[in-house]
């Protein structure tokens, strides 16, 4: 296990300060960071925890995993590198049966009436 913890679930009041604090008995802690938003500044209810060894990690896992903070049940697991292939795939509409975005109809269909006055 790695050195590096991801901490799921957390409440938007939690700070990077205090989210070192709910994890610095397990060990000393090299880093601790809540991940925020760029444009607004609020949290996103993530964050990660660098341990300056991986028992203390190991242990914090166990033991804060499902515990309630703030009225809200984290979630404490090892972090793993960020790798975008592992990102599903979007779609973007696919395969529309070759009838574009306007289904095909036209006007006459269902407004058979109005197209007399144009």
């Amino acid at each position: 296990m790695g050195d590096k913890l991801f901490v799921g679930n957390l409440p938007f009041s939690v700070t990077s300060e205090k989210l070192g604090e709910i994890f610095s008995s397990y060990g000393e802690i090299k880093e601790a960071s809540v991940i925020s938003n760029k444009f607004n500044g609020r949290s996103k209810g993530f964050g990660f925890v660098t341990f300056s060894d991986a028992a203390s990690a190991a242990k914090a896992v166990s033991e804060m995993n499902g515990k309630d903070v703030e009225g809200r049940q984290i979630t404490v697991s090892e972090a793993k590198p960020f790798n975008p292939e592992d990102r599903p795939k979007r779609s973007f509409g696919g395969d529309r049966g070759g009838r574009g975005f306007g289904g095909g109809r036209g006007f006459g269909d269902r407004d058979r009436g109005r197209r007399d006055r144009y």
